[in-house]
């Protein structure tokens, strides 16, 4: 979900919205019933869901490489955020109307989603690998959980509990804390950062697409970025930038690579591409299906990072990688229980009290 990274996910509050990585986190609205094609749309659906999480997946193998070069991981965010709005402008122009009636949205949905995933996915990738900073941040649904059991105060399902369970086991694996954590501890609390502002997408999903005055989550996309290129403008203040990178190369495992080329991926490709494609494919399908496309995000990452980038992990590492995988498709797909009486009564009573 790397807004990363991030992609389609399953909110388990129990509205449907899409993620990340990255970052990565891609806001969604699925249209329940919808199958414009029946098992020929699905299977549409599914293609454009792989695509997607093949371009998100491949955010982190670009950016690291420039990273490396002499970039600053800010720096990379910020030409990442901004070429991207610039492209989907027009989508900004088109849904100018959200401005007036959910700023904001708007506003939570750039600094959090955009600015804050990208920001500290980026960041990590400077210190542990990608495959690793990925995985924290498929946190983000046990996160989730949290919020809805413990601000919400809303029963969770048994199968979502066994799902966190099973993810922060998976996450003990990767980052091998029998070993005294072998990873930079910067580096760890970075990608969870980003699991944490990935939460912050989940929870303004579910304020964007429910009531009544929905919003189009294209037009959500294309502001959410705006916004998050003006954020990051102030913060990376990229008139500093070694911008003399961009005209150079930049190594990828031994192979020299066009910086410019590499950053034309990850706007293009692993923005702009990614988002789309992840918003169509979760109109497509239903969300329990595009969550279990999406948590191949990290599988991909991971893959490409040790083909491309030469980020081997050990067997336990993968192993756990897997738990976390499992555990977060878990997470993402279980049902809220539904509310009893008292807990009814009880909503009831806090609305009365807070009004």
């Amino acid at each position: 979900m790397h807004a990363s990274s991030g992609s389609p996910a399953v909110s388990t509050t129990g509205s449907s919205s899409g993620t990340s990585g990255v970052g990565g986190t891609r806001p969604a609205r699925q249209n329940a019933g919808a199958d414009p094609g029946g098992a020929r749309g699905r299977r549409a659906g599914l293609g454009i869901a792989l695509l997607s999480a093949c371009a998100f997946g491949g955010s982190g193998v670009a950016a690291k490489p420039l990273i490396e070069a002499g970039l600053e991981p800010l720096h990379v965010t910020w030409l990442r955020v901004t070429g991207a709005a610039l492209v989907l402008l027009p989508l900004a122009w088109r849904h100018r109307d959200l401005v007036r009636r959910r700023p904001g949205l708007l506003m939570g949905f750039g600094l959090l989603a955009v600015a804050g995933v990208q920001g500290c996915y980026f960041a990590s990738l400077s210190r542990i690998p990608v495959g690793v900073a990925l995985l924290i941040e498929y946190l983000a649904p046990a996160l989730v959980l949290g919020w809805v059991r413990f601000v919400q105060k809303r029963p969770v399902s048994r199968s979502a509990a066994v799902g966190v369970v099973l993810a922060l086991g998976g996450l003990a694996c990767v980052v091998q804390v029998w070993s005294g954590l072998t990873f930079d501890a910067l580096g760890l609390v970075l990608a969870l950062g980003a699991a944490c502002c990935q939460v912050g997408y989940f929870v303004l999903s579910d304020h964007g697409t429910d009531g009544d005055d929905p919003v189009d989550p294209l037009g959500v996309i294309a502001y959410g970025l705006l916004i998050g290129a003006v954020v990051l403008t102030v913060l990376a203040r990229p008139w500093g930038m070694d911008w003399s990178v961009l005209g150079g190369s930049a190594e990828l495992n031994g192979t020299q690579v066009p910086a410019a080329l590499l950053l034309g991926w990850i706007v293009l490709i692993a923005t702009v591409l990614a988002y789309l494609t992840g918003v169509v494919s979760i109109r497509r399908l239903s969300p329990q299906v595009a969550g279990v496309v999406s948590c191949l995000e990290a599988v991909i990452a991971t893959v490409l990072a040790w083909v491309l980038l030469g980020e081997h992990l050990a067997a336990p590492q993968l192993v756990g990688g897997a738990v976390v995988l499992v555990g977060a498709f878990i997470a993402q797909s279980a049902k809220p229980k539904p509310k009893t009486a008292a807990g009814d009564a009880a909503e009831r009573d806090a609305s009365a009290r807070a009004a």
